[in-house]
């Protein structure tokens, strides 16, 4: 017989627990859509498991920390021993919280471990699993920690899987499988989530899209090495027939619990919609939303220096690029690498944070004035994990890089990478920055990590090589915790070679990421629109690259580059001081857009189209109460039709009528091949008003645009 159910909701979502009688590990009898009391209460009768031949004799359930001692056969909870002993705890747990308390918590003891399992499920929807183990005996041998993984169980109809993949400059594609039986596991060992990472690991009913399909899904959230998975054995998971879930990828011994000491495994997120892979990301941008420290002044326009001058950082081509951006409407100039030590290519001077006399023989502060006086902010890159052999830094303190006795490991970008968990390093390098933003009053940091970490090993105080990427990544959370304290005004970006640190546990800290190197505004349609699965389009990167792409070297339209840079926190990546007076006019307008919009851009829920060509990308933002939209349309290479035909705009107020206008300052397509549709001339002045159904339902007929191009819709509702 089993006890009163434990019921925790928000946001349409339930997670409904019990526990068996004797104290039993409890186990989830429902993840999904929630239902009245009365309906929850049937479940316990309804979802008890069979007893098939050849298994266990009585029925079992996937239980909150599921292991084979309680019949799961698949991938283990919790993998744990002392010197290769006392592997398998007989749990004696308790369940408390829920109804009234949108937490629950199941804590449990044996064999000198005590684990406790916290469900937090927030008014958004959005379902967080906290796991700890602690180690109670009072003397004896340490216990080792191989694995502390949250999971949560999936019905028969998910039978879909969606994951992300990539790499340098193609970050986040996606890529889909059935799911069979076995299991889909993605695991990251790369020292930092990796371009490769997948954002969200999602299971969903056949065919789900991004408006449409019942989907589960969840990510880890830790910068480290990490792992998600799904797993279908034959036999099902008790009741249901599939897990879904992840956690910290430890290597052997690195976490090794000494009598008293706790591992606290890093947040597991996860998420229900009936919505698509829309709802997943409307629970997670309005979790991240409501966090304590969120930013919600207006973003600020950005010009990031990298691509205008590179390591050529002569200040009156600065001054002058600063002039050019505060004309155009820029609000904050970022400084990018080659201003310290001796760097003046990336093979030396990593490392040595102090400004170059040799390039700066003032000081930066004629620039930082300059900038400042023009009513800019002043940001400044650092990279302050990695180094670089030739360096001060090193050459004083050569123990501080990261590495086994045997010798430093495999250079990448020619870095090796700062122990940070070595508590002089990590004192080094708060101080350095520190004073910097001090100093020269820096309103933002671009926090850059440009390499997967090989061979990530720290020696300790006895010579002996220790596994270290859980260490790094927490004296690294450190770091940006204690610069954040001390300067709370200041704002950090994570930049990561690009897009390879992206994950809720670095975003806890930071206020946006670099999306990707790649500044091709054709490349960045796709990975901004996965990325922004997860990512809220005010925390995502989004810059004008130059005309012609520095990482592909293609040449686009400046129209299409502003239009796929409005879609997050925009700027400009370009030597502007070579621009035109036709393109600053552009730019210019487009500046004055951005400023106008943003409220709505970053404020918004994200509508993304399942246009089944998907040569034409269709999505943007509609405001949480529906009184106005966005929408980019863009043809990113030839359609497999002669026309688009009719595509609905899809997340609008049926009972409402808009005001549609296209909004030629995000930029117009330079061809429209023969004649557009009817609506097209007036929407470029007035705009046409129609109704919110037929614009929801029925959809808009859209131009025959060449590949490359495409246009901004702005809806506006209109009184009765």
């Amino acid at each position: 017989m089993s006890t009163p159910l434990v019921i925790v909701r928000g946001a349409g979502s339930a997670l409904v627990l019990t526990q068996d009688e004797g104290g039993a590990l409890p186990h989830v009898v429902h993840w999904g859509t929630d239902l009245p009391d009365a309906v929850l209460g049937d479940l316990a009768h309804l979802t008890g498991a069979p007893v098939p031949h050849n298994q266990p004799d009585a029925p079992w359930h996937v239980s909150v920390l599921p292991t084979s001692g309680q019949g799961w056969l698949g991938t283990p909870a919790l993998e744990v021993h002392r010197a290769g002993g006392r592997t398998a705890p007989r749990w004696v747990a308790t369940l408390e919280g829920g109804d009234h308390d949108a937490t629950v918590r199941a804590t449990a003891s044996d064999i000198g471990l005590d684990v406790v399992v916290r469900y937090r499920l927030d008014e958004h929807g959005v379902l967080t699993v906290e796991t700890e183990l602690t180690n109670t005996a009072a003397e004896g041998e340490p216990v080792d920690v191989g694995a502390l993984r949250a999971v949560l169980p999936l019905p028969t109809r998910a039978d879909e899987v969606l994951d992300l993949t990539g790499r340098w400059c193609r970050e986040r594609a996606p890529q889909r499988r059935p799911l069979t039986d076995g299991t889909w596991v993605r695991t990251g060992r790369r020292g930092r989530t990796g371009h490769d990472a997948t954002l969200l690991m999602a299971a969903g009913t056949t065919g789900f899209g991004f408006r449409s399909g019942e989907v589960w899904a969840t990510h880890v959230a830790w910068s480290g090495n990490h792992e998600h998975l799904v797993e279908r054995l034959p036999e099902g998971a008790g009741a249901h027939a599939a897990v879904l879930g992840g956690g910290e990828a430890l290597t052997p011994g690195e976490v090794r619990l000494a009598p008293g000491e706790t591992y606290r495994a890093p947040s597991v997120v996860f998420v229900h919609s009936t919505e698509g892979l829309d709802g997943i990301t409307r629970a997670l941008v309005r979790h991240q939303r409501a966090q304590p420290g969120y930013r919600t002044t207006a973003r600020p326009l950005v010009l990031n220096t990298w691509e205008a001058v590179y390591f050529q950082t002569d200040l009156d081509h600065l001054r002058r690029l600063a002039d050019t951006a505060a004309a155009i409407g820029v609000e904050r100039f970022v400084l990018d690498d080659g201003w310290f030590g001796s760097r003046r290519d990336d093979h030396r001077g990593l490392g040595d944070w102090v400004v170059s006399h040799e390039v700066w023989p003032d000081g930066l502060s004629p620039l930082v004035d300059h900038v400042k006086g023009l009513g800019m902010e002043f940001g400044l890159w650092f990279e302050p994990e990695m180094v670089n052999l030739d360096s001060d830094l090193v050459r004083a303190n050569p123990h501080w890089v990261l590495g086994p006795v045997a010798g430093a490991p495999l250079p990448s970008r020619h870095q090796h990478v700062l122990d940070l968990a070595n508590p002089d390093a990590f004192a080094h390098v708060l101080e350095a920055m520190s004073s910097l933003v001090a100093e020269f009053g820096i309103d933002f940091i671009k926090w850059d990590h440009n390499r997967d970490l090989h061979e990530v090993v720290r020696t300790d105080g006895s010579g002996t090589d220790r596994p270290a990427v859980h260490a790094q990544t927490s004296a690294t959370y450190r770091l940006v915790d204690e610069l954040r304290r001390r300067h709370p005004g200041l704002e950090i970006e994570s930049c990561s070679s690009g897009g390879a640190r992206v994950d809720l546990g670095v975003l806890e800290r930071t206020d946006r990421v670099w999306t990707s190197d790649c500044n091709d505004a054709l490349e960045r349609v796709a990975i901004q629109r996965w990325t922004g699965l997860l990512v809220p389009p005010e925390r995502m990167g989004t810059h004008i690259g130059p005309p012609t792409a520095h990482t592909t070297h293609r040449h686009l339209d400046l129209s299409l580059r502003m239009l796929v840079a409005l879609g997050g926190h925009a700027g400009l990546e370009w030597d502007i001081t070579t621009c035109s007076a036709d393109e600053l006019d552009a730019l210019r307008a487009w500046s004055a857009l951005y400023r106008e919009l943003r409220p709505l851009l970053h404020g918004g829920d994200a509508v993304r189209s399942d246009h089944p060509d998907p040569a034409l990308v269709v999505g943007g933002v509609v405001a949480p109460d529906r009184s106005a939209a966005v929408f980019s349309v863009v043809q990113a290479v030839s359609g497999r039709g002669v026309a688009p035909g009719v595509v609905p705009l899809r997340g609008l107020d049926a009972g409402r009528r808009y005001r549609v206008r296209v909004r030629s300052e995000a930029g117009l397509p330079a061809v429209i091949q023969v004649h557009p549709p009817a609506w097209w001339d007036a929407a470029l002045g007035d705009g046409i008003v129609v109704s919110g159904a037929a614009l929801g339902e029925v959809g808009l007929a859209l131009p025959v645009l060449a590949p490359a191009q495409g246009f901004l819709l702005h809806l506006e509702g209109v009184d009765a």
